[in-house]
């Protein structure tokens, strides 16, 4: 019998996708009826995954993902490598960015007309989901202009779960209204403390520490004292929602106080030179008698903790596909290399130990976004389902990243390539929104009735 020519191009140590071999090519000589359960054309991971979206969402991800090719990409490592702005300042690039993207909308989709501009269509389906979507595209782009557009939606977010409508008429429609003009109105969250960091993020660390932040009652509206740190985009924010306790107690009275950064008495002390992330930055804020009216406590008094926490089950999950959306442009990196650069006389995807190796980045990305977008399915996410995904998914995203780091080898720590930003920018998902230790107590605090449940009789005995 003659040997079968190839007829369409394929990768060595494979046979091309037409030949009499090939599982796909095989499947079409199965009745009809069968082809429609075993069949199927080619098709990238990023489109098999899309299709599997439902309808509206499934347009949503092509537009995130138009719009941080044209807009993120091209200008993401000069972003990166811009000189520390003096706080408060606005980089014209950076500001000309966050104008564009309020235009378009992406400031303010995260709810439906009058309080944001999201397609009543698409509300109906998660606003976690939504964001993780909208997050990994733009963290495949760059990892700091995604967190200069995304930290402003966490901001609000306290404001939203309130379920406050006066208050939300009053703050978020303007808001909406000016960032869709071109003219940035950007909220910021600030829970984290000099002396807590994680500990505002765990309710043992909360009881065993005492917050920095007080609250003491004066005319009609509470006098805020203390400090916060490292606030994504704090230095920026028109508006803030603050956390603090009430003087005299502990974080069971934290309150959430809506603070406007003309407030006399605030001031915006400096911000952080960053290993990653560079775009966005990271405040250190002051607050020196700074008075907030009745008006502006967020949800009530000593609903904070409350919040916090409801806050964090909702934003832990695009957190968490931040990680995917950096890994996922670390496989993107090392595919390219693979396909361009030649060893031995052949381009290096030839090589079945970097299709291996490959494959395996694939692997782990699909696996996490599967896991991001499991979680982010229920309206009402769960605290032990946030908090999983978001220590694995960025746990497996440095896994990942490293991985394409070894096999692009010396040009990963070259900036041209972007492999160290990657990884900079990655490393950071690991420690904010809590640690990952700290994400993986929250599992374990989730699930005490089970486990309790399962202790032999006398086993503390």
């Amino acid at each position: 019998m003659s040997a079968v020519l190839p007829s369409t191009p394929f990768l060595e140590g494979h046979i091309q996708a037409d030949h009499p071999l090939s599982p796909r090519s095989a499947v079409t000589r199965l009745a009809p009826l069968v082809k429609q359960i075993v069949g199927y054309t080619p098709q990238s991971l990023w489109d098999l995954e899309t299709a599997r979206l439902p309808k509206r969402l499934q347009a949503y991800r092509r537009k995130a993902r138009a719009y941080a090719q044209t807009h993120l990409a091209p200008v993401a490592l000069e972003m990166d490598a811009l000189p520390h702005p003096p706080a408060g300042q606005w980089h014209p690039q950076l500001r000309a960015i966050v104008q564009e993207a309020g235009r378009q909308g992406w400031l303010t989709d995260i709810v439906p007309a009058p309080l944001g501009s999201c397609p009543w269509g698409e509300a109906l389906h998660p606003m976690a989901w939504r964001c993780a979507l909208k997050v990994e595209e733009f963290s495949r782009a760059c990892g700091g202009l995604m967190l200069l557009l995304s930290a402003h939606l966490l901001g609000m977010a306290p404001i939203l779960l309130s379920g406050q409508i006066p208050l939300m008429w009053r703050t978020l429609v303007p808001a909406a209204k000016a960032n869709l003009r071109g003219q940035p109105h950007l909220f910021a969250f600030a829970i984290t403390e000099p002396g807590a960091g994680s500990d505002a993020e765990d309710g043992h660390g909360a009881a065993a520490n005492q917050p920095g932040l007080r609250a003491r009652r004066a005319r009609d509206g509470w006098l805020l004292n203390g400090q916060k740190v490292f606030i994504s985009g704090g230095d920026l924010a028109e508006q803030l929602t603050v956390f603090a306790a009430l003087e005299g107690e502990g974080f069971e009275s934290w309150t959430c106080f809506l603070v406007d950064r003309t407030a006399p008495g605030f001031e915006v002390m400096r911000t952080e030179l960053k290993m990653g992330m560079r775009a966005s930055s990271a405040a250190q804020l002051s607050f020196q008698d700074v008075w907030v009216s009745d008006a502006n406590v967020v949800g009530g008094l000593r609903q904070g903790w409350a919040l916090n926490r409801a806050t964090l089950n909702l934003s832990r999950l695009p957190v968490a596909s931040m990680g995917v959306g950096l890994a996922q442009a670390a496989v993107d990196v090392a595919v390219a290399h693979a396909c361009t650069i030649r060893l031995g006389g052949k381009p290096l995807i030839d090589y079945q130990d970097v299709q291996l190796t490959l494959a395996q980045m694939m692997a782990e990305t699909s696996t996490i976004r599967a896991l991001v977008w499991q979680g982010a399915r229920t309206w009402a996410p769960r605290q032990g389902v946030a908090s999983m995904a978001k220590f694995h998914c960025t746990d497996t995203a440095m896994r990942v990243i490293e991985q394409a780091m070894d096999l692009v080898g010396e040009g990963a720590v070259l900036h041209r390539t972007r492999l160290d930003k990657i990884y900079r920018d990655a490393r950071l998902t690991q420690i904010f929104e809590g640690t990952n230790q700290i994400n993986r107590l929250s599992l374990i605090e989730d699930l005490q009735e089970d486990l309790l449940s399962q202790l032999s009789p006398g086993a503390r005995a």
